[in-house]
């Protein structure tokens, strides 16, 4: 029998509050702070499901280069079969798909968008230098998908995703590194400017906002220094950090949008990401 432990490492679950921020920002950003509970409950659950299916999915087409770099996956390691893992991995997507179109045509064109670009990223990451803005295209697909779940399509959400989806790229070119437990070029990671930098335009004047976007900076800051130092274990630490970091993103957002409670969630969202991290693998 599968262990439960198994079925948390492949779906990365240590990661999934990062998704719900997202979808909680995209919502606010979308609407405003006046929030329909149960739709926003409805497509963070459904955000949940491509999450970890592509979490899944992202070991099974990996599990012969897994039997090589990393032999303590669940695959190579014997715990569970790799069509299994398909099979699993894409119902999660499929039942992604209908809830998406449970909430309308739009809603359901960018979830089947979400699913295709998580499949792409899965298929390709290995084969391809642009697998970092693939994986940031997934991202931005979140708050697409939440905004239209809510009806609504803003400006202001499409800048927001802009940011998330280069703060994802960063991250992800970082994590491409991992298993070498080195980094071999840096100049990539400046697209982590850019997320900085539309947080701190949507927050100024806003003390909360600023404050946090000042711990985004420092949280990113000690990521990097990680990066840089480059000593053994620093690689896949930075990276967790730097997930993580994405709640403290949507945090930002939301405070300087006026939802100072959201935002506190949000930022409480971080923390959880941390603390799940030491029980489930990040990555």
């Amino acid at each position: 029998m599968t262990r439960v432990a198994t079925i948390l490492r492949l779906g990365r679950v240590s990661n999934l509050p990062t998704v719900w921020t997202n979808a909680l920002a995209a919502a606010v950003l979308a609407v405003g702070a006046t929030l329909p509970g149960g739709t926003v409950l409805a497509a963070a659950a459904i955000l949940s499901l491509f999450y970890i299916g592509g979490m899944w999915l992202n070991d099974a087409f990996d599990a012969e280069i897994d039997a090589r770099e990393r032999g303590t996956r669940p695959i190579p390691a014997g715990e569970i079969g790799r069509v299994a893992v398909f099979a699993i991995g894409g119902a999660l997507l499929a039942l992604g798909i209908l809830g998406g179109f449970g909430f309308g045509p739009a809603a359901g064109a960018a979830a089947l968008a979400l699913a295709a670009t998580v499949l792409l990223y899965d298929w390709l990451h290995k084969r391809t230098v642009s697998s970092p803005v693939i994986m940031g295209a997934t991202r931005f697909l979140c708050y697409v998908f939440a905004a239209l779940a809510l009806g609504a399509l803003p400006w202001l959400v499409l800048v927001a995703a802009f940011g998330l989806f280069a703060y994802v790229v960063g991250l992800t070119y970082a994590a491409k590194q991992e298993a070498y437990d080195r980094l071999d070029r840096a100049w990539p990671l400046a697209v982590l400017a850019f997320p900085l930098l539309v947080a701190l335009v949507l927050a100024w004047g806003n003390a909360l906002a600023l404050a946090i976007c000042l711990g985004l900076a420092a949280l990113m800051a000690v990521a990097l220094r990680r990066l840089f130092r480059r000593a053994k274990g620093d690689v896949p630490k930075a990276v967790v950090t730097l997930i993580a970091g994405m709640s403290l993103y949507d945090a930002a957002l939301l405070a300087a949008v006026g939802a100072p409670g959201l935002a506190i969630l949000a930022v409480a969202g971080c923390g959880l990401t941390m603390l799940l991290q030491r029980i489930v693998p990040g990555t």
